[in-house]
């Protein structure tokens, strides 16, 4: 198998499963993709796949992705390509579509993706810092405090949790169970939540 396929995060629902038991889970298209370009350790140096997902005519590219796409005879191009490590057993072929089939009930995954910005947020948003005294005469409600001491260290040290831009960053939720597998759908559906939007791309690994 690939080291991982792309996806689309769709929401999240509710399955039930034999006792009755309401299951939490994210509801996942994946797939299919389709493998561009096959890296190989004589010319590349490095086993690998370079994957497309979500076709797109050859006319919406410019010329250097439109020659990218036609000299690994590509008959459409794509509008997401993402390159993935060559799995153990894993024989491919530029042109071959993978499917959500990859995945079986039970398997166990990480998922990456993007979560969501938050915009500039305070050390009390961003971090969980403890408030100030909010009466008696403190005006220290929301603020950070002290981030450096003027004799020792007489810096700010870096790594400091501080006010700045929250989320939007690279997040991966492992181990995450796989309940359900749809292939007509191509749908897989996984326990728990996962990062981002709806619609928001990510990319699912065997754990």
């Amino acid at each position: 198998m690939p080291g991982g396929l792309i996806g689309k995060k769709l929401g999240m629902t509710r399955i039930f499963d034999t006792d009755g038991l309401a299951v939490p889970v994210t509801v996942i298209e994946v797939g299919p993709c389709f493998v561009v370009q096959k890296k190989t350790s004589d010319k590349d140096g490095y086993e690998a796949l370079q994957l497309g997902f979500e076709r797109r005519p050859l006319g919406k590219f410019n010329k250097p992705e439109k020659g990218h796409f036609e000299k690994h005879g590509a008959k459409s191009g794509f509008k997401y390509l993402h390159e993935v490590r060559l799995g153990q057993g894993g024989d491919f072929e530029e042109g071959q579509e993978i499917t959500v089939e990859q995945f079986a009930v039970g398997d166990r995954v990480d998922v990456v993706g993007t979560s969501k910005g938050k915009g500039f947020a305070g050390t009390v948003k961003r971090w969980n810092f403890h408030r100030g005294p909010m009466t008696h005469g403190s005006m220290n409600h929301r603020a950070p405090g002290s981030i450096g001491a003027s004799a020792y260290p007489s810096r700010v040290v870096k790594g400091k949790k501080m006010p700045g831009r929250m989320g939007n960053a690279r997040v991966t939720m492992k181990n995450l169970e796989v309940v359900d597998v749809r292939p007509e759908e191509n749908l897989l559906l996984v326990k728990g939540a996962i990062p981002g939007p709806r619609q928001g791309l990510v990319l699912i690994q065997k754990t």
